[in-house]
């Protein structure tokens, strides 16, 4: 990604500096343009990396509108990249001897693997004293900035009974009709897996499962976003996804429907999946990019994220009541929320995932 083009000078021979300033200038030259030049961390601009999701398809969804509200307060303009969770964080990983971006979003267990890679640096954003501390690090590297919920979607106009359970996904009738993005990529991919980890009793009872249900599955995705649009339309009918995103779509997908699988004769179960922000190490932008934190996790911010982005409010002291926060509270009626152990799985992730590779032959 580049940046905005620098100045150079041209020295005439009249201005010529003594040696040792023009040695001072050379000493500086991977900051300044030039002696009295700006440096990059003065460039009002600031480089997002993040999960997709929160960005909405026609320019309205939670970021279309802070990041526009954040820009008018401050002149800063945000540049944006959007990939699967993993994309993200394998991309800053590429970028680190060059850092290009300045603030990454992205879903557990990716922000915890950011973290762990040493890509992030420590910055506690203000008013991230009032998120609850399963939903940021320890270590002050990290803060959920929109909380959320796993979940699948399906397309309610065509199925009537709809399934309820992970085994009735299994009936030929879904063969090349289920489809879920890709674990270790995707982080709605990913939650595929501990879902089906925590709703089985372990790795391989999942895994077995999951190999039953690929005689049914349509094949990877690496993005979950572009799942809902063919449930819509009816060319799958069941795919996975997470509530503030899918919510978001089937305001203009009538026939999407969010669901919780449940194990035959359990109960539907999901976990909290919250869109993470941190500040990237060596980050061109620094200041920016804690600027832009500060403001995500603001009063209107957070005000808005049910009303525009269809998701829940990552502050506890933030109480919505707009008709989306209404309905979103709805779906969790009746659904069991259980924490996953994000430190067992940030360890054992490759082999999770190495695991489903080997059960399903992707």
């Amino acid at each position: 990604m580049s940046t905005t083009p620098r100045s150079s000078r041209v020295l005439r021979a009249s201005s010529v500096k003594p040696v040792a300033a023009v040695a001072g200038c050379l000493v500086l030259a991977g900051t300044l343009t030039a002696c009295g030049g700006a440096s990059a961390a003065d460039e009002k601009v600031v480089t997002v990396y993040s999960a997709d999701g929160l960005k909405g398809e026609a320019g309205d969804g939670w970021y279309d509108k802070v990041f526009k509200d954040f820009e008018k307060e401050t002149g800063i303009k945000v540049k944006y990249v959007e990939g699967g969770s993993g994309e993200m964080v394998q991309r800053a990983a590429r970028e680190k001897s060059n850092t290009q971006a300045d603030v990454l979003v992205t879903l557990p267990p990716f922000i915890q693997q950011a973290d762990s890679k040493g890509l992030l640096a420590k910055y506690e954003p203000k008013n991230s004293d009032r998120v609850e501390g399963a939903n940021k690090a320890a270590n002050g590297t990290w803060v959920s900035v929109v909380n959320n919920y796993f979940g699948f979607i399906q397309n309610k106009k065509e199925l009537d009974p709809a399934p309820t359970t992970w085994e009735q996904l299994l009936d030929p009738k879904y063969k090349n009709k289920v489809q879920y993005s890709t674990p270790g990529v995707a982080g709605d991919g990913t939650a595929v897996l501990i879902k089906a980890m925590h709703d089985f009793g372990g790795k391989d009872q999942a895994m077995e499962y999951l190999k039953k249900l690929q005689a049914n599955n349509v094949g990877p995705s690496s993005s979950t976003s572009k799942l809902a649009p063919k449930v819509d339309k009816g060319e799958i009918l069941v795919a996975n996804g997470d509530v503030q995103m899918n919510f978001a779509q089937a305001k203009s997908m009538p026939n999407l429907s969010i669901w919780f699988p449940s194990k035959q004769g359990g109960t539907p179960t999901t976990f909290a999946l919250p869109y993470a922000g941190g500040l990237v190490k060596g980050a061109p932008h620094t200041e920016n990019g804690k600027k832009l934190l500060d403001f995500m996790l603001g009063d209107q911010a957070q005000r808005e994220v049910s009303a525009i982005g269809g998701g829940f409010p990552a502050r506890r002291d933030i109480r919505t009541t707009d008709t989306n926060a209404i309905e979103l509270a709805k779906l969790l009626v009746g659904v069991d929320v259980f924490e996953p152990d994000w430190n067992d799985i940030d360890k054992n992730l490759t082999a999770y995932v190495d695991a489903w590779k080997s059960a399903t032959g992707s």
